[in-house]
């Protein structure tokens, strides 16, 4: 299962900037013209998890294989993508194959680089997108009726359901309220994935600043605090060019250019961090003498499933899980002792796994 994370905001916001350096490649254009970015680009990154290496010299491990999620640099949006200005169609159907999105707001002066609008207001930027998205998916719930009324009349179950979530969701929208924030049934919530809604995805918003006020907020950036904070949303800071050099420089380097600027890590780790979160995910690990690995999972997700991810066989001729947290085996320092101390557990087809599980399964193919 990939795990995708797509990267938005109006033109010359800095997405393809950061989407360089996130994956330390300059395969997305930067330019300072709007649609620059046509087909999105993406990219696959390595989630930092400082586990791993300590794993790694428990097990005295060959290799170490990181997790990694998926990032994917979505050309900017304009005020009436929705109805096809710019190339918002096409740009808002790359939106609906991610699972979550990355919204990067311009909170920095630059004479040097238009704005697309005119004038730096973060707010009205992110009300914005936000409208375009909300009045894509009003049209995407409409262009499904006659449809479902098809097969309403052809005698589908399921279509009755549909129209009247529909009649409910389009209510919602038309009053600017996020789909996110009401209560649904299981059988709503099923068809609501189905439906594909740009509005119900997980957001991480991210303020683009210059420099001077990655350490210290600027009025741009108080802006978007005090707006996400009346919604119970976050925020959090990156400057898109530090990032830039950050990812032309050595790891050595990294480290003490972040010393001089005040900055303890570069602010895409905490990017990678924030999607994987957004998206629900847990790590699990393998360890031994060959490699440590980092496997994704959604959370709640079963013991047996969590062997699919290694060999679909694992799962289905799941017999148990030898287990232990990072935590335990991490204080006492090798499996023996842990497993000794009693604290590696064997579990069952019903173990809900937890991030930083160790696991060991046995099973018959």
């Amino acid at each position: 299962m990939g795990f995708k994370c797509g990267i938005i905001g109006l033109p010359n916001v800095g997405k393809s900037t950061l989407f360089n350096a996130l994956t330390q490649t300059s395969q997305a254009q930067a330019e300072n013209y709007p649609f620059c970015t046509i087909e999105p680009n993406v990219g696959e990154v390595d989630v930092p998890d400082e586990r791993l290496t300590k794993l790694t010299k428990i097990s005295s491990s060959d290799k170490t294989i990181p997790t990694r999620i998926t990032f994917v640099d979505i050309a900017g949006l304009v005020e009436g993508a929705s109805k096809g200005e710019g190339l918002g169609n096409q740009f808002l159907g790359n939106i609906r194959e991610v699972d979550a999105l990355v919204h990067i707001i311009r909170c920095f002066d630059d004479q040097n680089i238009t704005h697309v609008n005119g004038s730096i207001d973060p707010v009205r930027d992110i009300e914005t997108i936000n409208t375009e998205l909300l009045l894509a998916d009003i049209e995407s719930l409409e262009n499904r009726v006659t449809n479902l009324e098809k097969k309403e009349r052809g005698g589908d179950k399921d279509a009755p359901k549909k129209l009247k979530l529909i009649d409910t969701l389009i209510k919602n929208l038309n009053l600017g309220n996020s789909i996110k924030e009401a209560e649904f049934n299981e059988d709503e919530k099923k068809f609501i994935r189905e439906f594909q809604l740009l509005t119900n995805k997980e957001t991480i918003y991210v303020c683009n600043t210059d420099e001077e006020s990655i350490t210290q907020q600027n009025s741009y950036i108080d802006l978007v605090d005090g707006y996400l904070k009346e919604k119970g949303l976050k925020k959090i800071n990156i400057s898109a060019d530090i990032e830039s050099q950050l990812s032309l420089l050595e790891i050595s380097e990294q480290n003490e250019f972040l010393n001089t600027i005040g900055l303890e890590e570069p602010g895409l780790n905490k990017l990678i961090i924030e999607g994987y979160k957004a998206l629900k995910l847990i790590t699990f690990f393998t360890s031994g003498p060959k490699e440590t690995k980092a496997w994704t999972i959604k959370e709640g997700s079963l013991a047996p499933q969590a062997a699919g991810k290694i060999h679909t066989d694992f799962e289905k001729g799941f017999i148990r899980a030898e287990t232990i947290s990072y935590n335990d085996l991490n204080s006492i320092g090798n499996f023996a002792e842990a497993k000794d101390k009693g604290k590696m557990i064997s579990e069952g087809k019903e173990y809900i796994v937890k991030d930083g599980d160790i696991m060991n399964f046995r099973f018959n193919i």
